[in-house]
């Protein structure tokens, strides 16, 4: 069901920005858990944008969206012969999803793969922009936005709304593959 920035989701984003306005401090340090929760209204050297702007960057093209969701685990105590189907994700199209990337901590393993996922988004051009996102209220892209800045990239958007204010503005979404680990 679809409400169009209506209803509960209405509510929700009104919740979210209250929050930001009650003045969410901008660690130094990348946020763990909880990871759902209130953001910052800023990023130290990305530019923060809501929905309409980042549809304007979406409709420019000249932009890589790099979606960093988590991908939901598998339950450890499935009986034996259940099939484990993983929830589709609905994202920006276009975008390149790099999940588990926005974790406080991350193995070296997962820093190689958002290195090499965001040198395909653009190219192997730090002067290439990227816009990072998640959820309304995920600490996932923050992290993953202030770890794009810190390995060089240039021109860093972070979209806080992510695909939840995406959606609320019904923009397109697609279904969305993670980038490959390998």
């Amino acid at each position: 069901m679809r409400y169009g920035g209506h209803g509960i989701f209405a509510v929700l984003a009104l919740c979210a920005g209250l929050a930001q306005a009650q003045g969410v401090p901008e660690p130094d340090a990348y946020r763990g858990p909880p990871y759902r929760a209130p953001v910052p209204a800023t990023l130290s050297g990305a530019t923060v944008v809501d929905d309409a702007e980042a549809y304007q960057l979406w409709q420019e093209g000249e932009v890589a969206f790099i979606d960093v969701l988590p991908r939901a685990p598998k339950a450890e105590n499935l009986p034996k012969g259940t099939i484990w189907r993983e929830k589709p994700r609905k994202s920006i199209p276009g975008a390149i999803w790099l999940p588990n990337t926005g974790y406080e901590k991350i193995a070296e393993e997962t820093a190689t793969y958002l290195r090499r996922g965001l040198e395909q988004a653009t190219a192997g051009e730090r002067s290439h922009p990227v816009l990072v996102f998640c959820l309304m209220d995920c600490w996932m892209s923050w992290n993953v936005a202030k770890r794009a800045l810190e390995m060089g990239y240039e021109t860093v958007y972070w979209y806080p709304d992510g695909t939840d204010g995406w959606d609320m503005e019904d923009h397109p979404l697609e279904a969305l593959d993670p980038l490959p680990e390998d």
